[in-house]
């Protein structure tokens, strides 16, 4: 077992973990791989291990002094920003000996910080509002939803539906919706009898080989600030409505969200070549 004197970079080897993330139990919330890099590794050898890992997000992590490069991949390609797999690479350094109480993530989306927070990590991330769009060819039909309301920001499309239940019932054609042009799809309504959450939603990304997410960090920089705006509080709870299920505190300010989870390490320490 490392102490808190070791940092991750002292590790020989490639290591590979499985974190669940925005959970308090094993076997809920959104699964991510992180690999911690000791060497350089090239996209072509990152994409084939997330191929072979086949969560929504494997990520990779490697030590540059004044923070850490973080990457993340999907089974098919490489995103731009992902919360999930964020917050289990932060919760896997600290497990691993991390001494920094601010984790800072040099990513393709600026610099992240990270933080923990009580018994949780906080992060922090850019703000992704979405604006009113014309509705898509084949979106509605592929949700088989009436939406109150479609939206765009520069990932996906926002849908808000009438209520809660029509969230959860939700069945979509994943093969029409992959034809949207778009990472994913965000399907939202206000918490109704979730009257513990301010809002519910879904999140779906066939087009990036990941057909429902089940907990998505980064739709809630944009679900934040939408909801933040209908409800008049900076400070709300979302719950997304996936078959595992999770929970995301989100706290919106001008540019930024802070979104608020915990991690439970599922399983640690394998090498890989």
């Amino acid at each position: 077992m490392l102490t808190s004197e070791v940092r991750p970079s002292s590790l020989r080897g490639t290591r590979l973990f499985v974190v669940d993330a925005f959970a308090k139990r094993p076997f809920t919330g959104n699964p991510a791989a992180v690999c911690l890099l000791e060497e350089p590794r090239d996209a072509t050898w990152m994409q084939s291990l997330a191929r072979e890992m086949n969560l929504s997000e494997t990520a990779f992590v490697s030590d540059r002094g004044d923070g850490y490069e973080l990457r993340w991949f999907t089974p098919v390609k490489e995103v731009d920003l992902c919360g999930h797999a964020t917050l289990a690479s932060a919760h896997v350094l600290w497990q691993r000996g991390a001494r920094e109480r601010q984790i800072d993530f040099h990513t393709r989306s600026g610099v992240l910080s990270v933080h923990r927070n009580g018994h949780g990590i906080v992060m922090r991330f850019p703000a992704e509002r979405a604006v009113e769009a014309e509705r898509p060819a084949g979106l509605c039909e592929a949700l088989g939803v009436e939406p109150v309301w479609i939206g765009r920001n520069r990932f996906d499309y926002l849908v808000e539906v009438a209520d809660a239940e029509v969230v959860g019932d939700l069945k979509p054609d994943f093969a029409a919706l992959g034809g949207v042009p778009t990472r994913g799809v965000i399907v939202t309504a206000r918490g109704g009898s979730h009257t513990e959450f301010d809002f519910v939603s879904r999140f779906f990304a066939p087009a990036y080989g990941v057909d429902e997410d089940p907990v998505t960090g980064s739709a809630h920089c944009c679900l934040g600030p939408y909801w933040a705006e209908r409800l008049g509080r900076t400070e709300l709870r979302g719950y997304q409505m996936s078959r595992r299920g999770g929970t995301v505190h989100v706290t919106v300010a001008d540019d930024h969200v802070l979104l608020g989870g915990t991690a439970v390490t599922i399983t640690a320490g394998t090498s890989v070549q």
